[in-house]
């Protein structure tokens, strides 16, 4: 090969490295600076979720907890805070850090997004619970607000993700904390589980191998300084006060007078749904249990799904499941409304 050919080869080689470099939007020196925003937007982004979701709990916000919980040094923990002041997002006070009101309403915007995509994997495709999570944080960051309305509305505009989490509308309202914390329950008490909090993830994939989930209606019978046991719909479950931590309940009140004519459930027929109002007094004891274990309980959704071929027992389908009770069961149980389900 003759040296002027060799010369063109080689000249041609580097322009062409030279475009591959500097060409506008796709070339490697644009990559490389995108990837380095998008890291940087992925820190300032999670790090407002952070802050956010230490106000929602009401608990302390610092550096060092912005550091541990986005797995960098206080350092870069630092530098991610100054700049979150420098665009108005944030507010210090000696060591504790507070949102902006712009603060808090970009981070609603990120937090609707992730809960977004956690329902929509939990309702839309075959993830399993344990990946929802972490799926919906790399999938966050990707979406515009318009994006985000839009795929609210794909899944119907849901109010909760699949924890249990509120989802920020579009203009940022999101309902007050409710329930208590499992290990606050006492001895008889009855309740719903209302929210099960998803980090971190080694105590989650522990709630989740327990089938436990919100909805779910339970019992407690017995609390110990080490363990707390109760009955989740039929279901005994025994967990450590560390884990039953990271479970939220609302608190079921069961003593409502039942007075005056009511519907029964025994009057509902096929197809038809009505509200839990409460149980007789007559049915006592274990037969009482086992129907609230079933989720028979005031406020609960319940509907004449199917009728035996002597009229008795009835299914009937409460909080998803199917279950059988006997006229002399039914007849027991007040309803508050009865409407036909079209």
């Amino acid at each position: 090969m003759n040296e002027p050919l060799m010369l063109l080869i080689i000249g041609i080689l580097i322009s062409v490295i030279t475009v591959l470099i500097i060409y506008p939007n796709k070339g490697i020196l644009a990559t490389w600076k995108k990837s380095k925003y998008a890291k940087r937007k992925v820190l300032i982004e999670d790090a407002l979720k952070y802050l956010y979701n230490c106000e929602y709990n009401s608990s302390y916000c610092n550096i060092n907890g912005i550091a541990g919980s986005l797995s960098i040094s206080a350092d870069d923990a630092t530098n991610i805070i100054a700049k979150l002041e420098s665009l108005g997002l944030v507010n210090t006070n000696k060591e504790e850090l507070t949102l902006t009101s712009d603060g808090k309403s970009y981070a609603l915007r990120v937090i609707r997004v992730h809960r977004l995509w956690e329902k929509y994997l939990a309702d839309e495709t075959s993830v399993t619970e344990n990946e929802w999570h972490t799926k919906a944080e790399e999938l966050e960051h990707t979406l515009t607000p318009e994006q985000a309305n839009k795929l609210a509305a794909q899944i119907g505009n849901p109010v909760f993700d699949p924890h249990g989490d509120p989802i920020p509308t579009a203009s940022g309202d999101i309902p007050v904390k409710k329930g208590k914390p499992l290990t606050e329950m006492k001895v008889g008490e009855f309740g719903n589980i209302i929210h099960v909090e998803d980090e971190p993830h080694t105590i989650y994939s522990q709630i989740v191998a327990e089938g436990l989930y919100p909805g779910m209606q339970i019992r407690m019978i017995e609390v110990t300084a080490s363990r707390l046991k109760f009955v989740a719909n039929g279901e005994e479950c025994v967990l450590s006060p560390l884990i039953a931590g990271n479970i939220t309940v609302g608190v079921v009140k069961l003593e409502k007078q039942v007075e005056g004519n009511f519907k029964r459930l025994s009057s509902l027929k096929i197809g038809e749904e009505g509200t839990i109002l409460g149980i007789a007094k007559v049915l006592r004891g274990q037969q009482r249990r086992r129907l609230m274990d079933l989720g028979i309980v005031p406020g609960t959704k319940i509907e004449a799904e199917l009728e035996s071929f002597t009229g008795d027992p009835v299914a009937y389908k409460v909080r998803g499941t199917t279950v059988a009770l006997r006229k002399q069961q039914t007849d027991r149980i007040y309803l508050e409304d009865i409407t036909s389900k079209k």
